[in-house]
């Protein structure tokens, strides 16, 4: 195959500017597609060229395929990376490149058919000789059926949607009497996501641990390995945290483990950078016999800078590489070398349910002393219409604990305002003894919730020394007015932080429990940063809102209603489900916030609502 010359990138965010990053160094040109709400995006102005493809919703712009492929034609575009998500395990639409004579720097249609429904993908595992869970993954979907499959495993069980993926579609169930109403679900969850509402059921091991490898294949019949990563901190089946190589892992496990993920690919004639997950039982030490098959991603994954942090191989460039009809290096010069980390920086508040936050990123502090992949920058937005990570927070030591440590630090370093984000939670994951000792499984955050959804850095009883940060309009220490002296020590303000309150202190008063903090000043207040979190001290900032509590249930974020499930006229009681909104990939069931009468309902399924609509109100009592 020919050398590929220029590149778009069917994707947005740090997945585009990564590929771009690639791109640039290999002097291959980019183009970049994007929506309305994308248009002062970073990707758009990073890239060689850039395309208007359309409305915000990704159904209307992203997930085009004619959209993607006119662009592609418009600019003279000979391949398109497809990123992860969106259309980036698509077989139609690897189709249509290959109709319009453009290379697709991914895997073929047939192996991501193979390999995109759980059901027919365990099957064949389990032909290939790749351990397999123990479930139902029949045709027959009607919910008694089910049901009854259910029974018959044992509970509890995990629904999943047969062409799910990044934990959409996907229930834990705990008794029977919970099945059908988590069926139902897991089932409207996947047809607004992937278009088809089968579901498979599955034995939910319960002390699991959730480890993949990356493998790789190419056009000339050979697939490796790129070692494992654990990925089994996550939330609502959300990866948070992933590290390379696998707390735990011996040789022996390793070398099954990853057999079994080359076998996997062999099994699909598998070309490109793919990632085959397996479900690891947790509750000792890790063993040959205690694996399975749980799926194969037919894509590079949001989690891929671990292994090229081990590695130091550059897997954007090797799928490049392989889309031209390149040979992969012998598995034997595949090598790794210390331990790497990665956190998700996510826009959403852990305190209220992990509710994605959207906005203006007004202040946007990202510590360029490790690796960071971000598709964002101060001054731009998290919109309601994708996926609200604001960056990846990524370090390499030599060592499990030492990269730990300097994550840790990262996170404390990092500084986003007004948008609650999940990093004060980051920070918690990777202080807690347990995690640091690599006592690790996907119960680990919901079984240490307390401690890790903790503000323990704000206590009134300690005391907080900070810069006060202000413009500097000349980029020098002269242009500068936070009290700078030559050859004497900065001018320091010192803080005691009550409830988003600021109280001078004398010297006297600091302690030993003295706390570094940052204070930036703003026009609507102090910005004082302390580990992850933020505080406004002339006016606390409040967290995002849910039920107003009374006689309404209002919006708790801009959405769409997927669901009413009452009428004017109705009684409901305390805790009842009576509307279901979509924001931001999330669904989330609003509740009857007492007994009573609905009074009124203000909107219809389809609709979409801004943050604080009113959306049903009781009538009063």
């Amino acid at each position: 195959m020919s050398k590929i010359k220029k590149i778009l990138i069917a994707n947005r965010g740090e997945i585009a500017c990564r590929v771009i990053n690639t791109a640039r160094r290999l002097g291959i040109g980019t183009v970049a597609v994007f929506s309305d709400a994308d248009r002062k995006a970073l990707h758009v102005r990073m890239a060689d060229e850039a395309v208007h493809i359309g409305p915000s919703p990704a159904a209307e712009s992203y997930l085009v395929v004619d959209k993607i492929i006119q662009a592609c034609k418009d600019t003279g575009a000979d391949a398109v990376h497809p990123g992860y998500g969106f259309l980036s395990e698509n077989p139609d639409f690897a189709r249509a490149l290959k109709k319009a004579n453009i290379t697709f720097i991914g895997p073929a249609p047939e192996s991501m058919e193979a390999m995109g429904l759980k059901d027919a993908a365990k099957k064949l595992m389990s032909e290939a000789g790749v351990p397999v869970t123990p479930g139902y993954h029949g045709d027959n979907q009607e919910p008694a059926h089910l049901q009854k499959q259910a029974d018959k495993i044992g509970y509890p069980v995990l629904i999943k949607a047969v062409a799910g993926g990044g934990g959409k579609g996907m229930r834990k169930v705990e008794a029977a009497g919970d099945f059908l109403d988590a069926l139902a679900s897991c089932q409207r969850e996947a047809i607004s996501s992937f278009g088809n509402d089968q579901v498979l059921i599955e034995k939910y091991i319960t002390n699991p641990r959730h480890i993949e490898v990356q493998v790789f294949g190419d056009r000339h019949g050979n697939v490796v390995h790129m070692f494992e990563r654990d990925c089994s901190l996550q939330r609502r089946h959300q990866k948070v945290i992933e590290e390379a190589p696998a707390p735990g892992m011996t040789d022996a496990v390793r070398d099954a483990m990853t057999l079994a993920a080359v076998n996997a690919a062999k099994a699909v004639d598998y070309v490109g950078a793919g990632t085959v997950e397996f479900i690891v039982d947790g509750s000792g030490a890790l063993k040959k016999d205690g694996f399975w098959f749980m799926e194969m991603n037919t894509r590079l994954q949001v989690e891929h800078p671990v292994t090229e942090m081990i590695t130091g191989l550059d897997l954007v460039e090797l799928q490049i590489r392989v889309a031209e009809g390149g040979k992969l290096p012998e598995q034997t010069d595949i090598t790794m070398s210390g331990h790497a980390i990665e956190a998700r920086l996510y826009a959403e508040d852990p305190a209220n349910d992990f509710l994605p936050s959207v906005g203006s990123l007004d202040i946007l502090t990202l510590p360029g002393i490790h690796r960071v992949d971000t598709g964002v920058e101060q001054g731009g937005q998290v919109s309601i219409y994708y996926d609200p990570m604001i960056a990846k927070l990524i370090v390499h030591s030599g060592d499990r604990i030492s990269a730990i440590r300097d994550l840790a630090q990262l996170c404390q370093s990092t500084q986003v305002y007004p948008v609650r984000t999940n990093t004060r939670f980051l920070f918690n994951c990777l202080n807690n003894a347990g995690f640091q000792s690599g006592d690790v499984s996907t119960n680990f955050i919901a079984e240490n919730w307390d401690a890790l959804n903790s503000d323990g850095s704000v206590d009134a009883n300690l005391s907080y020394m900070a810069w006060i940060l202000r413009p500097d309009p000349d980029g020098s220490v002269f242009g500068s007015n936070d009290g700078w002296r030559l050859n004497q020590s900065p001018r320091l303000e010192q803080f005691r932080m009550l409830d988003g309150e600021e109280i001078r202190l004398s010297l006297d008063d600091f302690g030993t429990q003295n706390r570094y903090v940052t204070a930036v000043k703003r026009p609507e207040g102090r910005v004082v940063f302390i580990d992850g979190l933020y505080f406004l001290t002339t006016n606390a900032a409040g967290a995002v809102g849910g039920a107003a509590g009374g006689n309404a249930i209002t919006a708790p974020m801009p959405g769409k209603i997927i669901s009413v499930n009452c009428a004017a006229g109705d009684k409901v009681k305390a805790g009842d489900k009576l509307i279901v909104m979509e924001a931001m990939k999330m669904e989330m069931s609003l509740e009857a916030p007492r007994d009573g009468e609905v009074g009124s309902v203000h909107f219809v399924v389809d609709d979409l609502v801004a943050d604080g609509d009113i959306l049903l109100e009781l009538k009063d009592t």
